[in-house]
């Protein structure tokens, strides 16, 4: 649905003003010009944060969505929604499951001491094999579940009310904005080398920040770098410093590396207890990391601990997916797309296309043909991007976009195989 905004004229000119429109969305910021009227800013710092698979919230993501594909392995239609909250050796599972009988409070346990023990807590005050674990999981609500089923001549529902969003951009090859990007690939690089035995006095709990100075609207370096990274008690900042460089400059185009004194390393100066016995954590509180740092709006769904019925992760996924094959078919720099839906009701409401002054194509034809080359029902979704599948513990952490498709059909969202459709409707 195209909203641009009829031509504004100035007063006498009886000409239209082209230059001046509505703003744009971010991640460039507007300005107002003396007319009052809202024109897009080209030189700014914008900033991203990512957290590692320790983080205490992503432990519970990551639990979460371990529970989710053992129900989905052993039922592709079984349906969960799990939260988790983990503390000092402690760990609490609740929600609500509708799946095999064989999946027992016993067998979901061990299945989060393995997802702890993947990660790598082997620590006095949160250990895979010594810690606490509850689950409460309870079956599905009937109320919920008669909304959402199919029955008759009616289609499957949403499993909720929502908005959700999809981005894509050409900061990066893979068509995400670049500071989140950039975050999660330093925090990845930390983490391949503590688990190949590379840093052994690394712990698993890591935060980064990333500034990137725009220049007409395009990154061309990074203005400060953070880095908080959980470590032996043996090693002091300066040492840990020392570690973290070279995966930050790793990772970094060549040259956009900041400047000295804006390159923070653990600032407080120590970090040795992280993790659940350092802060609590949570199902679903880094909604912002799983998505695109701030660069595009989200509509306040987790997608952890959900399985495909609901939109809040599936309708986010396929939001996603038409964004990157719209930038990718070179119909526009960059593409928000907006889908929402309400509760046992299959169809969505609306379907928003904003791409930002930079499509070539009149949006609200490209909202029209998106829904012909994507049923964008719950059922319509799930089908095409093959989603009732075990494939999710695996984006718990660094981000649920922006990754290469696997092979059994992890991140399916990021295929580009809508393209030579787009371009050949346009």
């Amino acid at each position: 649905m195209s909203h641009h905004s009829a031509p504004r004229h100035r007063a006498g000119s009886g000409v239209a003003d082209a230059a001046f429109t509505k703003a744009v969305e971010p991640p460039e910021p507007g300005r107002l010009n003396r007319e009052g009227l809202t024109v897009a800013k080209r030189d700014y710092v914008f900033a991203s944060e990512s957290v590692s698979e320790g983080h205490p919230d992503k432990v519970c993501d990551r639990i979460s969505d371990a529970v989710v594909d053992t129900f989905l392995a052993a039922d592709p239609h079984a349906r969960v929604a799990c939260e988790t909250l983990a503390t000092t050796n402690r760990v609490v599972i609740a929600g609500e499951v509708r799946g095999p009988d064989s999946i027992s409070h016993d067998r979901l346990v061990e299945v989060a001491r393995h997802a702890i023990k993947e990660i790598g807590y082997e620590q006095t005050g949160f250990h895979w094999q010594h810690a606490v674990v509850d689950c409460l999981l309870h079956k599905q609500s009937s109320d919920i579940a008669q909304g959402v089923d199919a029955a008759g001549n009616k289609d499957e529902g949403a499993g909720d009310q929502g908005i959700m969003f999809g981005y894509a951009c050409r900061e990066t090859p893979e068509l995400m904005p670049a500071p989140i990007f950039y975050a999660h690939a330093i925090l990845r690089s930390l983490s391949e080398a503590r688990h190949s035995g590379a840093a052994p006095l690394l712990g698993p709990d890591a935060k980064s920040q990333i500034s990137l100075r725009y220049a007409d609207g395009k990154p061309v370096r990074a203005t400060s770098v953070v880095v908080s990274t959980q470590h032996h008690e043996s090693l002091d900042q300066g040492e840990v410093r020392e570690i973290v460089r070279p995966h930050v400059l790793n990772v970094l185009p060549e040259g956009w590396m900041c400047d000295e004194e804006h390159f923070y390393v653990n600032p407080t100066g120590r970090f040795v207890t992280g993790g659940p016995d350092g802060d609590c954590g949570l199902t679903g509180r880094k909604i912002i990391v799983d998505t695109y740092g701030g660069a595009a709006p989200h509509g306040g769904g987790a997608f952890s601990g959900k399985d495909p019925t609901k939109v809040d992760r599936s309708a986010a996924y396929a939001a996603r997916y038409l964004a990157k094959n719209v930038v990718a078919a070179g119909l526009a720099e960059r593409c928000t797309i907006q889908v929402s839906y309400a509760i046992g009701v299959a169809k969505p409401l609306s379907v928003y296309v904003d791409t930002g002054n930079t499509g070539r194509v009149d949006e609200d034809k490209l909202s029209h043909v998106l829904q012909e080359l994507l049923d964008l029902s719950p059922r319509g979704i799930r089908t095409h991007l093959g989603l009732n599948k075990p494939i999710y513990a695996r984006t718990a952490a660094y981000g649920h976009f922006g990754r290469a498709v696997d092979p059994d059909g992890g991140f399916s969202w990021e295929r580009l195989d809508l393209v030579d459709e787009l371009r050949r409707a346009f």
